[in-house]
């Protein structure tokens, strides 16, 4: 019944919201400024395991609410400036603590050169740098191996500086796009790896360092192929305590980096993706006393198609593997070791302000270690070698 009555109250809502929520021009000193905002509401039903850490399984949770509303404005004809304020709750990650998701001015020097300074979203693979735009995308969760949401907070913004720009290569080659940046990330205490390092009795107050990264992305000649990699470097640490007071808990990153190469194509109503990532994490951890090197190789296929005007249909397979020395984590054939996932999905456009996604997923593994993976021992005492998941999410945007 509650579930049912939370059901009725959220198609009602977002049936009626969009009536008044459109995108709003205003004038500041004779400068147009946009407003545009999102929410979106999931209900996540499992078989096997609990999943990013909701109560998910046998009995269902709507636990899985994301919001955002930006603003935006050119304040020349080559500066613009923006920012995002964005809220969530997913399962106990969030919390509904809100916070700064991006906020930027980019200044447009030369289509081959230009510059973002602030918040910057980080450029990295395919979607990095777009998984608050949910409306966008055909899949109500993206390959998790890859854009884990459970981490979307420690990975989607950097706060420093971003150079960047297209150039149209000789030869009807196609064009080469470019972004370098660096500053440094900040990972929320309500976010993924502070919530798994609780499970260990520590309580994290500070996690974050600096980053160093470059994307290249080529524009082929071939109409709708895209190909690119990236390449981020990090100098992570963190500081909390262990057991409660006055025991403290450092760890520090030695040599994090991680390698992805991307693929898309898009010819019509067909897209198809494909991406390859190597993380690597190297850190001294239990007060710099013991050392971890953790391994994660993560691969995905995807496509979609629409199938008419408002209805698309998608699949992926995400293959995830992780090793970690700290936890003697070797074999990836173990279920603890990889996470391989199918998934179904459809998508129904309702109107230009709504819509509804529903998908499913059938997980073979957990892919347990210290790099979270959407499954955490606070819900799983004992983990199950499979999962299946439901996963049904409604939004709208103006």
């Amino acid at each position: 019944m509650l579930i049912r009555g939370f059901a009725r109250g959220l198609i009602a809502f977002l049936w009626l919201a969009p009536i008044g929520l459109q995108a709003q021009d205003f004038e500041v000193f004779d400068r147009k400024v946009q407003v545009h905002g999102f929410v979106s509401q999931g209900y996540v039903y499992t078989s096997g395991n609990n999943w990013l850490t909701m109560t998910s399984n046998g009995s269902g949770s709507p636990g899985m609410t994301d919001m955002g509303l930006n603003m935006s404005s050119s304040v020349t004809d080559k500066l613009r400036i923006g920012v995002q304020v964005y809220d969530r709750n997913l399962g106990q990650l969030g919390q509904y603590h809100a916070s700064v998701d991006w906020a930027m001015g980019d200044y447009r020097f030369k289509r081959w050169l230009s510059f973002r300074g602030g918040k910057v979203k980080t450029t990295l693979g395919l979607y990095t740098d777009t998984q608050d735009l949910d409306f966008l995308h055909t899949f109500a969760l993206m390959p998790q191996g890859m854009y884990p949401v459970d981490l979307r907070d420690a990975n989607i913004a950097h706060l420093g500086g971003d150079v960047y720009g297209t150039a149209r290569l000789a030869h009807k080659l196609g064009s080469l796009s470019y972004t370098g940046y660096v500053g440094h990330r900040s990972d929320s205490i309500y976010s993924a790896y502070p919530y798994f390092l609780a499970a260990r009795g520590t309580t994290e107050r500070r996690y974050g360092g600096r980053q160093l990264g470059a994307d290249l992305r080529w524009e082929t000649p071939l109409k709708g192929l895209l190909v690119g990699l990236s390449r981020l470097n990090e100098n992570i640490s963190g500081f909390g305590l262990r057991g409660g007071l006055p025991n403290l808990e450092e760890t520090k990153g030695k040599a994090d980096f991680t390698n992805q190469f991307y693929g898309e194509y898009v010819r019509g109503n067909l897209r198809l993706d494909a991406e390859y990532k190597r993380f690597h994490r190297d850190h001294l951890i239990r007060n710099l006393t013991a050392e971890d090197k953790t391994n994660v190789h993560t691969w995905y296929i995807a496509g979609s198609y629409r199938v008419m005007k408002r209805l698309e249909l998608g699949s992926y397979y995400s293959n995830y593997t992780i090793t970690s020395t700290f936890l003697n984590l070797t074999d990836t054939s173990l279920p603890q070791g990889h996470d391989y996932d199918k998934v179904v999905s459809g998508r129904v456009d309702i109107n230009r302000f709504l819509y509804a996604k529903v998908e499913g997923h059938f997980m073979d593994g957990y892919g347990f270690g210290p790099y979270p993976n959407g499954f955490y021992p606070q819900q799983n005492p004992i983990f199950a070698p499979s999962t299946k998941a439901l996963v049904m999410k409604t939004g709208f945007n103006f």
